[in-house]
Formats: structure tokens, C-alpha cells, sequence
């Protein structure tokens, strides 16, 4: 099996929808990181710059899934309009720590047209 790692940049009122979404579409596990961060056109106030607060959701994900996930999480959760996020995937090499795992993906992926 190879897997990719999604990660979301995200609204915080949007967090708990695209981790649903994700879970619905494949996803097995998430990890939720509190940030702070600033769009194209940072906001300030007497001259400070003010940063958003941000929810960074990381998934490692069977590849298979990742389109299907993003696809989706875009979708339901309107990560295109200004000021909800971003999605971005990258492969991983190299993964270890998800033997317990593996079992619900092999199901996921007997059930699932690909």
C-alpha cells in the first residue's frame, strides 16, 4: 500500500465538517493543529498586522482515496470561497504506526468502485 498526506489549512468553524466529510470519503484518522495565519491581504488594526486563527488537519490517507477525499472535502465544505482554506496532498515514502489501520483500509477499498 502506498499513502499520501493530506493536509488542510482551514476556518476553524469549518474543522469538525471536513473532518466528517474526510471520514465519509476514506479517511481513518485525523490530527487537528491550532495556528495562526494570514491571507493575500493581511488585515491590520492601528497599524498591526492581525493574523487569523487556523486549524491545521492532517490525514495520511490510502492513495486511492485522496482524490475522492479532496474532491469531496472541497465540495461539502466550500474550501474555495475566501477565508476557508486550502487542501494540499503530498506522497509519502515512508510510513509506519498504522498496522491497526490497514485492516479498515483493505475493507474500504473491497467496498469502493476506484
Amino acid at each position: 500500500m502506498r499513502f499520501d498526506l493530506i493536509v488542510g489549512f482551514v476556518n476553524p468553524s469549518i474543522t469538525e465538517k471536513v473532518i466528517k466529510t474526510a471520514k465519509k470519503s476514506g479517511a481513518t484518522g485525523d490530527v487537528i493543529i491550532q495556528g495562526k495565519g494570514s491571507g493575500m491581504e493581511p488585515s491590520n488594526f492601528l497599524g498591526l498586522s492581525i493574523q487569523d486563527k487556523t486549524d491545521i488537519i492532517l490525514f495520511v490517507v490510502e492513495e486511492h482515496h485522496t482524490s475522492k477525499i479532496i474532491k469531496s472535502v472541497s465540495k461539502e465544505c466550500h474550501i474555495e470561497d475566501p477565508g476557508n482554506g486550502i487542501l494540499i496532498a503530498l506522497n509519502i515514502d515512508k510510513v509506519a504506526g498504522l498496522s491497526n489501520q490497514i485492516e479498515k483500509i483493505r475493507e474500504n477499498l473491497k467496498t469502493e468502485q476506484l
